[in-house]
């Protein structure tokens, strides 16, 4: 094959652009309906419903067309859908964002909730027919993880490395969140509040992302990233004031246990993102087109 023709099909700018698109796909097709209600009515949120629908069917086949080599692995694995380490994935996962939350799990034990009442059947009877929590917490999730991990991460590791793809995947996450801006305006919000809590949606989402990525990537399943976005998205951005709100010592007992919690996540998450724990044998550096290309062309400027 023409080397230029190689070189075009693994540019970098090639790889950016298409994970771009996808990305924009997927906001896209939320607001195709033109719903005159809010995104909380449950007329937007079954017309939307349908538009995540059609795009777990959608961005497999947008990303099957523009991975190069379709012959090294099978497309499903590229895609992190495989038994092989489901349930490490998905233990490991929810251990770690558990630790990582600890200061605000330890917050929800000092507010007294009693766990039988989360987990009554009648708790799950409701919730199953709550048109807001089945987006929150399970067809978001799914969605999101689907579009953004599975479909737009194989994209960006044909040319970047993995490292490199933790940093940059999380920016069209982010990204695609401030289309929250202009609902929140036709909510009522003042348009500078709602730009602020929309760059500080960006910043969080874009955190969770990279973490996401890197278990999409560590594990090779997309499981993971999945149980992790479920349970963010149940805990929410931990909110530091309700713990000052408390009398001392558990003031400063959930600072600390927050602290510890933080520092615990930094320290497992190199042993548990080994990716031979999951049996995933998905080697992204051998997958990097560019990377033999580039590899190529300076053995031919060397030595030839």
């Amino acid at each position: 094959m023409n080397k230029d023709k190689l070189n075009y099909q693994c540019s970098y700018l090639k790889c950016i652009l298409e994970s771009l698109l996808l990305s924009m796909i997927y906001v896209s097709s939320l607001y195709v309906w033109n719903s005159q209600y809010t995104r909380d009515h449950p007329l937007t949120i079954k017309k939307r419903f349908l538009s995540v629908s059609f795009m777990l069917i959608f961005s497999p086949l947008y990303t099957w067309y523009f991975i190069n080599d379709k012959t090294q692995v099978p497309f499903w694995y590229w895609l992190g859908l495989k038994w092989d380490g489901i349930f490490m994935s998905a233990t490991s996962s929810l251990f770690l964002t558990c630790i990582l939350f600890l200061g605000p799990l330890c917050l929800i034990c000092c507010k007294n909730i009693q766990l039988k009442n989360i987990i009554s059947i009648e708790n799950i009877k409701s919730n199953l027919t709550d048109l807001i929590w089945l987006r929150n917490y399970v067809v978001a999730p799914i969605s999101e993880e689907f579009t953004f991990r599975a479909c737009i991460i194989p994209l960006l590791l044909q040319c970047f490395q993995p490292k490199t793809t933790i940093f940059i995947c999380p920016i069209f996450f982010g990204a695609a969140h401030f289309n929250q801006w202009i609902e929140r305006m036709h909510a009522g919000v003042p348009c500078l509040d709602a730009f602020i809590m929309s760059v500080f949606q960006f910043m969080y989402t874009t955190i969770f992302g990279a973490y996401s990525a890197l278990l999409f990537i560590s594990t090779g399943n997309v499981i993971g990233p999945i149980i992790a976005h479920k349970f963010c998205n149940h805990m929410g951005f931990p909110d530091f004031r309700e713990m000052f709100q408390f009398q001392e010592p558990k003031r400063s007992c959930l600072l600390v246990l927050s602290l510890v919690g933080l520092i615990l996540w930094c320290i497992l998450i190199k042993y548990t993102t080994d990716p031979q724990i999951y049996y995933n044998q998905m080697n992204w550096t051998e997958m990097n087109q560019c990377n033999t290309i580039n590899s190529s062309n300076n053995f031919e400027q060397k030595f030839l």
